[in-house]
C-alpha cells in the first residue's frame, strides 16, 4: 500500500473509528479513567441510574482538582453513547437501561493501559508461546503423512526423555522470575478477551441488520435469503462469525476443559511466585473461566434472539410492509431528483403536516410526586366544637347575606314621618350597618317597591367594614309607600 492510499485509509479511520475518536477527545484522560474505573473491571455492565450516580460523584472530585467538567453525568454518558464509547441496552431483569463499554472504548482503554505500563523487555515466554503455536500449526496443516508422523515421533521422544529424567530425580522446576513472566503474559492475552466478546456481539448485531436489509431490498429474482429463512436455516448461526463462535463456545462450555482449567489455575496460584501477583490479577484468574462461560452464554442468547426475530420478521409478513415503504421512498427520491434543478431545498412548501397529538418528552423531564412536600411543618391544632347560639349565627349570616329585614324596618321608620323618602334620606337616619351591602340592599328594595329618577342624582355615604368613610353618587330612588 502506498503512502497516499494509506493516508486516505487512516483519515477515514480517524473519522469513523471510536477507538481513535476517544484517544483524540479533549477530555480523553477523564473519559478513559471514568469508563475504566466503573465499566472496565469485574462488573462490565451497570444500570444507567447507578452509573450516573458513580460518575457524578467522580465529577465532583475532578472539578475540585481543577478539571473543567461543566456537564452532568447523564449528559456526558449521552455524549459518550453517541460517540460510540458506550453501548446502551434494555435491562433484562428490571425496567430501565444498562450501559457497557463499546468495543472501541475497550480498545482505547487497553491501549492507554499499555502506554501507562509498557512491557519492559522481550520475554522468553512470549517467544516460546509463538514458537509452540507455529510448530503446532505446521504439524496440523502438513498434508504429508510421513512428515507429520516424523514430527509426532520427535515430540513423543522428547516427552519420554523428560519422563525418564523425572524418574531419575532430575526435576527441572521453572525459576520464580520466569514463571511470573509467563503468568503475566497469560494475563495480557486474557485481558483482551472481553473486547473480543464485545466485537463479536457488535458483529452479530450488524449481521442481523444486514440480513433484514437484504430481505427488504431483495426482489422476486433475488429470494435466496428469504427462501432460506422460510426453510428454517439459521443464517446467523451458519454465518462465518456464527461458526467461529460456536467452536470457541463449545470449547469453553466443555466440562472437562473447564475442570482442567480451574485445576491448573488453582495449582498455579498456590505457588510461591503467585504471591507477587496483584490481588486483582489473582481474582481475574480465578474468575476467568466463569467469565468466559457467562459471556458465551450471553452471546448464545443474542444469536438465538436474532435468529428468532429474523424468522418471525419473515413469517409475519412484516417485511412486505417495509418493502412497500422502501418503494415509496425510492419513488419520492426519484421524483425529487429532477425537481431539485428548479426548486431549492430551503424553499417553503406551504404544506402543513398534522403530527401526532401525543406529546413526546423524556422520562427525565417528569417531576415525581414527593409526599414529603405535603407534610405539615407546624403541629395541627385541634379545635373543639362549641354549641352555637342564635346571636352568633345571626352575625355569621350578616357577614354573608344582606339583612333585608333590617333595611325594610329602617325605610318604614322614615316613611312613618314622611310621605316619601330617598335612599340617601334613609341612610341619614339609619347608617349602613353592613357597609356597601346595605346600599345595594336599599337599591334592590327601591327598584322593586319604589320609583327611580334617572335624571337626578344624590350622594350617599357609609362607613365600610374597614372603618373607612366612603361616598358615591347614585340615581335618585324614592320609596313612596310602606314596604312589605
Amino acid at each position: 500500500m502506498s503512502a497516499l492510499s494509506q493516508a486516505h485509509a487512516l483519515r477515514h479511520l480517524v473519522e469513523t473509528d471510536a477507538t481513535w475518536r476517544l484517544l483524540r477527545a479533549d477530555n480523553a484522560p477523564v473519559i478513559a479513567a471514568l469508563l475504566s474505573a466503573h465499566l472496565g473491571g469485574d462488573n462490565r455492565r451497570l444500570p444507567a441510574a447507578e452509573l450516573y450516580e458513580l460518575v457524578d460523584h467522580d465529577l465532583d472530585a475532578l472539578r475540585a482538582h481543577g478539571f473543567d467538567l461543566p456537564q452532568t453525568a447523564q449528559s456526558y454518558c449521552a455524549e459518550w453513547r453517541k460517540a460510540g464509547f458506550l453501548t446502551r441496552r434494555p435491562a433484562e431483569e428490571a425496567r430501565g437501561e444498562t450501559f457497557e463499554l463499546a468495543p472501541g472504548a475497550l480498545g482505547a482503554i487497553r491501549f492507554v493501559e499499555q502506554l501507562a505500563a509498557p512491557r519492559q523487555t522481550v520475554t522468553e515466554s512470549r517467544l516460546s508461546s509463538i514458537a509452540s503455536q507455529l510448530g503446532q500449526l505446521a504439524i496440523e496443516t502438513d498434508p504429508d503423512a510421513s512428515r507429520r508422523l516424523e514430527q509426532l515421533h520427535a515430540q513423543r521422544d522428547a516427552i519420554e526423555a523428560q519422563i525418564e529424567r523425572i524418574n531419575a530425580g532430575d526435576l527441572d522446576v521453572l525459576e520464580p522470575e520466569r514463571a511470573l513472566e509467563r503468568v503475566r503474559d497469560v494475563l495480557a492475552q486474557a485481558e483482551e478477551i472481553p473486547s473480543d466478546f464485545a466485537r463479536v456481539r457488535e458483529r452479530f448485531e450488524a449481521l442481523n441488520r444486514e440480513l433484514r436489509a437484504r430481505i427488504v431490498e431483495s426482489d422476486d429474482t433475488q429470494r435466496a435469503v428469504l427462501d432460506e429463512v422460510f426453510r428454517g436455516v439459521d443464517l446467523i448461526a451458519e454465518s462465518d462469525e456464527g461458526r467461529s463462535f460456536s467452536g470457541f463456545s463449545s470449547l469453553v462450555l466443555d466440562p472437562a476443559v473447564g475442570a482442567a482449567f480451574d485445576d491448573d489455575i488453582a495449582r498455579v496460584l498456590q505457588r510461591e511466585f503467585a504471591a507477587d501477583l496483584a490481588p486483582s490479577d489473582r481474582r481475574f484468574l480465578r474468575r476467568f473461566i466463569g467469565t468466559l462461560k457467562d459471556n458465551s452464554g450471553e452471546i448464545h442468547e443474542v444469536i438465538t434472539s436474532f435468529a428468532r426475530g429474523l424468522r418471525r420478521y419473515v413469517q409475519s409478513q412484516d417485511y412486505q410492509r417495509d418493502r412497500v415503504l422502501r418503494g415509496l421512498l425510492q419513488e419520492a427520491l426519484a421524483d425529487a431528483l429532477p425537481a431539485a434543478e428548479h426548486i431549492k431545498p430551503y424553499r417553503p412548501t406551504n404544506i402543513n403536516l398534522e403530527l401526532s397529538a401525543v406529546p413526546l418528552a423524556s422520562v427525565g423531564s417528569i417531576r415525581l410526586h414527593d409526599p414529603a412536600e405535603l407534610n405539615a411543618t407546624e403541629p395541627i391544632v385541634e379545635h373543639v366544637a362549641e354549641v352555637a347560639d342564635l346571636e352568633s349565627l345571626r352575625a355569621l349570616a350578616r357577614e354573608t347575606e344582606i339583612d333585608f329585614a333590617e333595611l325594610t324596618t329602617a325605610v318604614n321608620d322614615v316613611l312613618a314621618e314622611r310621605e316619601h323618602c330617598t335612599v340617601g334620606e334613609v341612610l341619614e337616619r339609619h347608617p349602613a350597618s353592613q357597609g356597601v351591602a346595605s346600599i345595594v340592599g336599599l337599591l334592590v328594595l327601591a327598584a322593586t317597591q319604589g320609583t327611580s329618577d334617572t335624571v337626578s342624582a344624590e350622594t350617599v355615604r357609609w362607613r365600610g367594614t374597614d372603618d373607612v368613610r366612603r361616598a358615591a353618587t347614585i340615581p335618585i330612588h324614592r320609596f313612596t309607600g310602606r314596604l312589605v
